[in-house]
C-alpha cells in the first residue's frame, strides 16, 4: 500500500535522470521510449523502469493531451473568484464534489485570503460564461459570492 511517507522518500531519492524524464514528458507525453531514453541519456531499459516507478508512486499522475480551445469552441477564459458562506468541512467537501460536476470549470484551487476558492471556467463566449455564472456557479453548495476576472489573452498556458 502506497501512502505519504514512500512518496517523500521517492521524492528525495529522485535524481537527475528522474528530473531530466518529468522535463521531457512535460514537454511530450507520447514521446517513444526510445527517444526518451535518448534524451535523458539512458538505455530503454533502466528509462522504462525509471518511468513505471514514477508512475506507480504517483510522481506521474498520468498523460493528457494539450488540445486547441478555439477549435472546439472553448476559447473563452474567466477566473472566478469564489466567497463561501460556510467553510466548515461539510460544506467545503459539498462545494468541492459539485465543482467537479461541472464541465465548464477547468481548475478549482482553494485559496488562502480574502476569498475562498479560484475557478477556472473555460466556455464558448462571455454570453455563455454569463449563464454558467448565473445558473450553475453561483447555485454551487455555499456560495456566498462571485467575483470574475476575463482573460484578454493567455500568455503562458
Amino acid at each position: 500500500m502506497w501512502n505519504s511517507s514512500d512518496k517523500r522518500k521517492d521524492l528525495v531519492n529522485m535524481d537527475s535522470f528522474d528530473r531530466k524524464i518529468i522535463g521531457v514528458l512535460e514537454e511530450n507525453g507520447r514521446i517513444t521510449i526510445s527517444e526518451l531514453s535518448e534524451r535523458v541519456g539512458l538505455s530503454k531499459t533502466p528509462c522504462q523502469a525509471r518511468l513505471k516507478k514514477m508512475v506507480e508512486n504517483k510522481t506521474i499522475l498520468g498523460f493528457k493531451a494539450l488540445v486547441n480551445h478555439a477549435v472546439l469552441d472553448r476559447s473563452h477564459i474567466a477566473f472566478t473568484e469564489v466567497k463561501l458562506n460556510d467553510t466548515r468541512e461539510a460544506a467545503l467537501s459539498a462545494f468541492n464534489e459539485a465543482v467537479i460536476q461541472l464541465p465548464e470549470i477547468e481548475q478549482c484551487h482553494m485559496i488562502a485570503g480574502q476569498f475562498d476558492y479560484l475557478l477556472k471556467v473555460r466556455t464558448k463566449s462571455i454570453a455563455a460564461y454569463r449563464i454558467a455564472l448565473g445558473e450553475r456557479i453561483s447555485a454551487l453548495p455555499c456560495v456566498a459570492s462571485t467575483s470574475t476576472h476575463v482573460v484578454m489573452e493567455a500568455v503562458k498556458e
